[in-house]
């Protein structure tokens, strides 16, 4: 995550009891001040006239709103879940498939992905109202327009007209959700009726100040649901979680990930992916269940760490923004901010998600180490346009000592560092290891750092520089800096080497020590080696001749691979990397077959080639085993 759009951050809370059926708490809406009116601002006037326009109940319309944008605008931009303005609706296109968190560039059903029609509400919406899609997309106020219509023509199609009994909506509010899954969208459209209930007021970022009264009489009609004949999931009763651990189950939008059959189907699942939300645990499973964006195999909240499964194990999450990864991971989100120095990474939260992977890990002979255990800021990017692109969280205050140490697979040892070509884990601590990054508004979604600010924190980090030396520049990763100097941007993951990564000394000069790193050797401060600690029975690889060798971001078979009738994924080498002769890697594991998934038929093709996924830099990547020799 280098310079990423936050997920949306709702800033008014849900009312009480409004996600009990999934097992997720929520929060209660502050109460309304006697005799309290809102502002006759425009946003507000314009919801108004659209409920009246098209026969929507004003409070359905309103806590529709709420629930999908918090009543922001965003004008002109879409949302990591590809949906626009205030009613979020959706136009999600390949692009944003390709390089979002499905990490789908160079799949041939890349268009087949982007088609489903829930990703394509603004057109629907378009059509209803006869304006232009793109006015949709940047007037807030056709939008809600746009939105009020479509909301009246699901509400035509499951009760035949457009009552004036708000309770009357909930099959239309429920297909408002996107989702085909009937236990997501009945929790959208119970957490809508609950707000309806309660009522709410919220002043917007750009300052337009929304007031839903309450309507506590409202009775919604559930039995409604039925005419939507929405599928029901199998694990909506059975998650995948310790049963010593609070976990509920709620699933992700169908278009936010694949059906499959892993590991049964021959698709290995060999890593887990640690996230954080950027966002509050309420909002991120709000997101997860919109079509278009994300999603999660779990997500963890912060205070005391209660799970909702939103995808089965079986099946793949979009998740990490590469497709190679997703195939064979597993993601979990936490909530938290990863520019908050921590705050947010509750022992609660360390401990649930500690029991949680040692589960998962267990159950798929997964090993519990640095190699297999990943931050989202470890995944590389699938192609060479994607790289600078990739997202940094949990960040550099995810104790990733502490956090191994609660899997019983502690990553220290005896601190130290050994001759130039062995190998070393990087374990600098956390709380003694303070360091300074600068936090800027961009980074921090919770709107609490107004201006670019240096920071001194426990960090799980240490800085790379370009030379031996206090005052030698920052290393800069070349997908980030093509001039090469990176800088202490908390965000800027390309001039760091984290906790339990591994990597081969390149060289030793007093109290610095050198590492091969992204193609470069680069340096860092490493007195009588108090950040590294040997390590011992790893696999180190390098270029099998003179000339260097090609680095890649996914791992697909090669086109002749692919049976007839099924279309080839492609890739291409990261432009900007290579493994110079002369320069060695830690291997994270044993070479493992090239393969690709098409989730139409459930086929699985097996490429005949095996690539080595390696330590390069701050991410992972890969090489061809065929290209490097391995001791």
């Amino acid at each position: 995550m280098h310079e990423r759009k936050p997920r949306r951050r709702l800033s008014l809370t849900l009312a009480a009891g409004v996600l009990a059926a999934a097992g997720v708490a929520a929060t209660t809406p502050p109460a309304q001040a006697a005799g309290h009116r809102a502002a006759a601002d425009s946003r507000q006037h314009t919801f108004e006239q659209a409920a009246a326009e098209y026969g929507v109940p004003l409070p359905v319309l309103l806590a529709v709103a709420y629930h999908e944008s918090a009543w922001d605008a965003h004008a002109g931009e879409h949302s990591t879940s590809g949906g626009y303005g205030p009613m979020h609706l959706t136009d999600v296109t390949a692009r944003m498939l390709a390089t979002g968190d499905a990490g789908a560039v160079g799949r041939a059903d890349l268009a087949k992905l982007a088609s489903a029609p829930s990703l394509h509400t603004l057109r629907a919406a378009a059509r209803l109202t006869g304006l232009p899609a793109g006015r949709l997309r940047a007037d807030e106020a056709a939008n809600i327009r746009a939105g009020a219509a479509l909301l009246a023509s699901y509400a035509k199609g499951t009760v035949g007209g457009t009552p004036k009994d708000p309770g009357k909506w909930y099959a239309a509010v429920a297909r408002y959700s996107g989702s085909s899954e009937e236990r997501a969208a009945r929790a959208f459209a119970d957490r809508v009726f609950a707000t309806i209930g309660k009522g709410g007021h919220e002043t917007t970022r750009d300052g337009q100040h929304i007031n839903l009264p309450p309507s506590p009489g409202v009775r919604p009609a559930t039995s409604q649901l039925s005419v939507l004949r929405l599928r029901t999931t199998a694990t909506a009763d059975g998650t995948e979680c310790p049963a010593t651990i609070d976990c509920a189950f709620l699933p992700a939008a169908v278009a936010n990930g694949q059906v499959s059959n892993r590991p049964a189907n021959g698709i290995r699942i060999d890593s887990i992916v640690i996230h954080d939300t950027e966002s509050s645990y309420d909002a991120a499973i709000n997101t997860f269940q919109k079509p278009g964006g994300g999603s999660a195999h779990y997500v963890i909240r912060s205070a005391d760490g209660a799970v909702t499964q939103m995808v089965p194990t079986k099946d793949i999450s979009f998740q990490a923004g590469n497709y190679s990864t997703n195939l064979h991971s597993i993601g979990i989100e936490h909530e938290g901010y990863a520019a908050a120095g921590g705050t947010w990474y509750t022992e609660a939260e360390y401990e649930t998600s500690a029991e949680l992977v040692r589960y998962l890990a267990d159950r798929f002979g997964i090993p519990l180490d640095r190699q297999h255990i990943l931050g989202h800021d470890n995944v590389p990017g699938p192609n060479s346009a994607t790289v600078s692109g990739m997202h940094w969280d949990p960040g550099p205050s995810w104790d990733w000592e502490r956090f191994m140490r609660l899997l019983h697979a502690p990553v220290g040892g005896r601190h130290g560092v050994g001759p130039v070509g062995s190998a070393v884990t990087i374990t600098p601590g956390y709380t003694r290891n303070q360091q300074t990054v600068q936090v800027c508004p961009s980074d921090d979604p919770t709107g609490a750092t107004p201006e670019c600010t240096e920071r001194t924190q426990a960090s799980n980090f240490v800085y790379l520089r370009t030379a031996p030396s206090a005052t030698a520049p920052l290393f800069g990763d070349q997908a980030v800096h093509p001039d090469g100097i990176g800088s202490d941007r908390v965000n800027d993951w390309g001039s760091t080497a984290a906790a339990g990564q591994q990597f081969v000394v390149a060289d030793r000069q007093g109290d610095w020590t050198a590492i091969w790193y992204g193609g470069t050797k680069v340096w860092f401060l490493n007195s009588h080696g108090c950040n590294t600690t040997p390590a011992d029975d790893v696999t180190v690889v390098g270029a099998a001749g003179t000339s260097p060798v090609a680095v890649y971001g996914s791992s697909y078979p090669d086109a002749n691979e692919y049976p007839a009738g099924l279309s080839p994924s492609t890739q291409s080498p990261l432009s900007m990397y290579s493994v110079p002769a002369g320069q060695a890697y830690v291997a994270t594991a044993a070479p493992a077959p090239t393969d690709d998934y098409f989730p139409s038929t459930g086929r699985v093709v097996t490429g005949g080639k095996n690539m080595y996924t390696i330590q390069y830099n701050h991410r992972t990547a890969l090489v061809y085993s065929s290209d490097v020799t391995a001791r």
